[in-house]
């Protein structure tokens, strides 16, 4: 416990809702402010992509005691299902036998968080505009319009964990000194949705995430427990095969049926969905400073905003907190260097994972569908199977794995010079079991 302190949390979000529980837990006064209405009373707007719990995420969780109820909303995915024209169904398997990444609905999962911190004590108001914030004092402003007239809401502390587009960080860029930097993909991305059987069974395999790889665009669809799958279609929003270009319902009917065939007869709302639901933006954002003396602080992706393709946006949220909170138990009441401490740890690590969350886009869209690509990945199983000491594959050193995020990136691009050179070697096809195939990466891992 430390010396009570009336904080404020901005945003009602999945970061903000457990960072209540945990300031909660501490013996802090919580109030959080959200400009939208209350979750739990509205329908999500057609713009959710589903949630890949982790490893770093179910820590978060269970260190409050919270994972066991949360696993209960979750289906585990212990791999991919790649779609490809033509073709039989493939599976990638994501890690060793036994892990998995969990789907869960950001809806759903967020209107339980909010139970959850109101549980605890945290005090949610909602439909509250939080315009600025003098830094100095930790007072926000909230108020009908960004003009005023404004009300002064003084606290110990704000969190910022109000997203990419955070009106609390927008206040710290007005620094000197504040470095910002924002780039959105020429990709956007569309919700769909393919519907449980009428017996609210599965239409496709529970415990997979389903890829339709089209290198430039692709399809993706994750599970749900009332038998439905969110699915996301990802593409560029100008060019030949582009949201511009699907401007009609013919034009759309024949796109899907001539680049995803096999989900005519499981996405029966196709016409509906993709012209109801909005056509969403990808962003990066990265800053720094995350901290304002002791008073101030970004969390989430108010601060490091990533695209979603290794899905690990909330996971690394959630491990801001996990973070903040090892900060909190060495430092007391030392909120200075508790903060000081948590960005200085954190940033590099948020840096590495937006890096590897846009280099996905392209193993997802291009390379799994690659049978090189596929052979790599069983040699890199091979090997870490029986070399574990030695070698453990990006993948799981991201989602199964505590390990910092910088060094999943620099051990990445160390084992990826290797597995190159490994598999332009002469028969790589038919011997990549070979002692000689073992030798060769064990050489090339000492040379490294």
């Amino acid at each position: 416990m430390q010396t009570s302190l009336k904080i404020a949390v901005v945003g009602s979000g999945l970061v903000g809702s457990l960072l209540a529980i945990y300031l909660k837990r501490a013996g802090h006064t919580v109030h959080v402010y959200d400009r939208n209405p209350d979750i739990r009373t509205i329908q999500f707007s057609g713009r959710s992509i589903n949630l890949a719990v982790s490893h770093r995420g179910w820590r978060a969780l269970d260190d409050v005691g919270l994972g066991d109820e949360i696993r209960k909303l979750a289906i585990p995915m212990d791999k991919r299902a790649i779609h490809l024209v033509g073709e039989p169904l493939a599976y990638q398997y994501y890690g060793k036998e036994g892990q998995s990444i969990y789907s869960i609905s950001r809806g759903v999962l967020n209107r339980k968080m909010v139970d959850l911190a109101e549980a605890e004590g945290a005090e949610f108001f909602f439909n509250q505009r939080i315009w600025d914030v003098t830094l100095a004092t930790a007072t926000l402003h909230k108020g009908e319009t960004e003009k005023g007239p404004w009300e002064d809401l003084p606290y110990d502390m704000v969190f910022g964990a109000d997203g990419a587009f955070s009106r609390v960080r927008h206040r710290m860029q007005r620094q000197n000194m504040f470095n910002y930097s924002q780039e959105f993909l020429p990709i956007g991305y569309k919700e769909l949705n393919i519907p449980a059987n009428a017996d609210g069974s599965h239409k496709l395999d529970k415990n997979s995430l389903h890829i339709w790889p089209r290198n430039e665009f692709m399809l993706t669809a994750l599970p749900n427990l009332d038998g439905s799958f969110t699915c996301t279609l990802f593409m560029p929003f100008e060019g030949e095969n582009s949201f511009e270009a699907l401007k009609d319902k013919k034009a759309l009917e024949d796109f899907f049926a001539t680049h995803f065939p096999s989900t005519i007869d499981v996405i029966p709302k196709l016409v509906e969905d993709f012209f109801e639901n909005p056509t969403s933006t990808l962003v990066t954002m990265k800053c720094y400073p995350w901290t304002y003396e002791d008073k101030v602080a970004l969390i989430g992706d108010a601060c490091h905003a990533i695209v979603p393709f290794y899905g690990h946006g909330m996971n690394a949220g959630f491990e801001d907190i996990t973070v903040l909170n090892q900060m909190m138990q060495q430092y007391g009441n030392d909120w200075h260097t508790i903060l000081k401490e948590y960005q200085k740890s954190r940033k590099p690590d948020t840096d590495a994972i937006a890096e590897l969350s846009y280099r996905n886009f392209q193993e997802m869209s291009s390379k799994t569908a690659d049978v090189k690509f596929h052979l790599q990945k069983k040699i890199e199983k091979w090997f870490s199977e029986k070399h574990p000491d030695k070698w453990q594959p990006l993948y799981s050193r991201v989602t199964f794995s505590y390990r910092p995020y910088a060094e999943a990136l620099a051990q990445g691009d160390r084992q990826k010079a290797i597995i190159e050179e490994v598999m332009n070697l002469k028969g790589i096809e038919e011997n990549w079991q070979s002692p000689a195939v073992e030798n060769r990466i064990l050489e090339l891992l000492d040379k490294s």
